[in-house]
């Protein structure tokens, strides 16, 4: 499925829609029952909630003749194996972050964030009206998916800590919870990282099996109630300009389905996709605030820590893009994409943010 239905369906999607709803077609129309495994807890209402969202559009759309079933992470299979279960059909679709299978292929980082990558708006723009969806599907073909944008978090915090980061050598030897390859840049200043699903990073702080972690942002990150167990919460997620969540649909099951049932479907997750984004920037505020009343510490990572971790990403694309044909191909055309985008931004976003982040400050 191209790119540009994926935007286009939401109109496509709503016309269909009409027309299943009517008596006489709705008769006719094929039962179809599907299983939809996220990678997240039910307790993470704003992303597990984006695949719920898509489920009961296409329900309502189809008069209950499509039905998708969401199971939280845990139920068919644990969160990090939801796109295995897509790929081998015991599950024909899941919600799940693309970096969360780097360690099968490190392309699979560019479906959600790498470092120094694009944010929100920009990495939707890639997908959408860029190369970004036809580059990634020619990839995904090897795991037998399709992939669909499934939401977006906006900019991540950049991690809770057990004690304060002065200088970069404050990161050696820490055990990090961090997904994609965010973690591989952090391996090379010292940190351990380790890859833990969402509902664990609590436990892991709790016990001391990690010395820091970091998730989404303040809504999630309250809600896991991370701050009780490290107080240092530090800005920005310099791996996650943004985080693309995905949906995985297997392509065969995908092509099984009638084609109004896809454009359906293409649309519900497509409303998904915006629904999550503008969920997060209305409860962050909120949150961030809270935090910091509960005793939370905000600090700003250190210049020469965002220093060395812009050369050690550098280097990491290189090292990986020099023996993966499909990652340089992807990262090559990503990276032209942000360079022309955040010269746009430069000019406009940027000076009206700066303005008004300083009209903030006087009243």
């Amino acid at each position: 499925m191209k790119r540009r239905e994926f935007l286009t369906a939401a109109s496509a999607g709503v016309a269909a829609s009409a027309a299943v709803a009517m008596p006489a077609i709705a008769q006719t129309a094929p039962e179809v029952k599907w299983r939809c495994t996220s990678s997240f807890p039910k307790s993470l209402d704003t992303i597990y909630g984006a695949a719920e969202l898509m489920a009961k559009q296409v329900a309502d759309a189809t008069d209950g003749k499509f039905q998708i079933q969401v199971f939280a992470a845990g139920e068919i299979v644990p969160g990090l194996q939801a796109l295995d279960a897509t790929t081998n059909k015991t599950v024909e679709m899941c919600h799940s972050a693309s970096y969360y299978y780097v360690g099968k292929d490190p392309t699979f980082g560019l479906g959600t964030a790498v470092p120094f990558g694009l944010n929100a708006r920009q990495i939707n723009a890639w997908f959408l009206f860029g190369n970004g969806m036809n580059l990634l599907n020619e990839f995904y073909k090897k795991y037998g998916v399709v992939m669909f944008p499934g939401g977006n978090t906006g900019g991540q915090m950049g991690g809770w800590f057990r004690k304060e980061i002065k200088t970069v050598e404050d990161l050696k030897g820490l055990k990090m919870r961090i997904a994609g390859i965010g973690g591989q840049v952090l391996a090379k200043l010292g940190v351990v990282p380790q890859q833990l699903a969402g509902g664990d990073i609590y436990p892991a702080l709790e016990k001391g099996t990690i010395d820091a972690a970091e998730w989404v942002g303040p809504y999630d990150d309250e809600k896991l109630g991370l701050y009780k167990v490290a107080q240092y919460y530090y800005f920005p997620g310099w791996w996650e300009g943004s985080a693309a969540l995905n949906f995985f649909v297997n392509q065969d099951k995908l092509a099984e389905l009638p084609k109004n049932y896809k454009s359906i479907l293409t649309a519900a997750m497509a409303q998904a996709n915006e629904s999550m984004l503008a969920s997060y920037d209305a409860k962050n505020p909120v949150s961030v605030q809270s935090l910091v009343k509960a005793g939370t510490q905000l600090r700003r990572y250190p210049s020469d820590v965002m220093d060395a971790a812009y050369k050690a990403s550098q280097q990491l694309y290189e090292e990986i893009g020099g023996k993966n044909e499909d990652f340089k191909k992807i990262y090559e055309d990503m990276k032209t994409f942000r360079n022309n985008a955040y010269l746009w931004w430069q000019i406009v976003e940027f000076t009206y943010d700066d303005f008004m982040v300083r009209a903030r400050s006087r009243g």
